[in-house]
């Protein structure tokens, strides 16, 4: 699997989406397996706070490179919204905290920290594929 396409499946995961991900343009994990493994770079068996790192995702989500993940952006990732399922900027909508359509670093930041730490049902600062699999494709709530 490419490095874009692992750090896009961080930016997915982190918003709930990976399961509407099937219909994205780019081949991305569509299985809490697939995602594990596409995220746990070192191959250990555990994704790291570091792996869960939204520097690389934000960078590579972030098309125009305004540091800002708009709805535009988010759908040339995902596709065009399908019949029963939220469109990007419902699904950005969840993470945007001043409310702007689209996301910065900071909001980024914090749905992913909230994503890790609701994940790690341990609270041992890793991830193991079984609290992978126990979150997976739970949508992602406003934090």
């Amino acid at each position: 699997m490419t490095t874009p396409i692992r750090r896009t499946c961080f930016v997915l995961f982190v918003l709930g989406l990976m399961p509407l991900a099937a219909s994205a343009a780019q081949e991305l994990p569509t299985s809490a397996t697939a995602s594990f493994e596409a995220l746990d770079t070192n191959r250990d068996g555990i994704v790291s706070k570091h792996e869960y790192d939204s520097d690389v995702t934000f960078s590579n989500i972030d098309g125009n490179h305004d540091y800002r993940i708009s709805a535009a952006e988010l759908e040339s990732i995902l596709g065009p919204q399908e019949d029963g399922t939220p469109s990007a900027a419902d699904r950005i909508r969840t993470a945007d905290r001043n409310e702007d359509g689209e996301l910065n670093d900071e909001e980024l930041r914090r749905a992913a920290e909230m994503r890790f730490q609701w994940l790690d049902t341990d609270h041992n600062g890793e991830l193991s594929l079984a609290e992978m699999k126990s979150g997976f494709g739970i949508p992602a709530q406003r934090p």
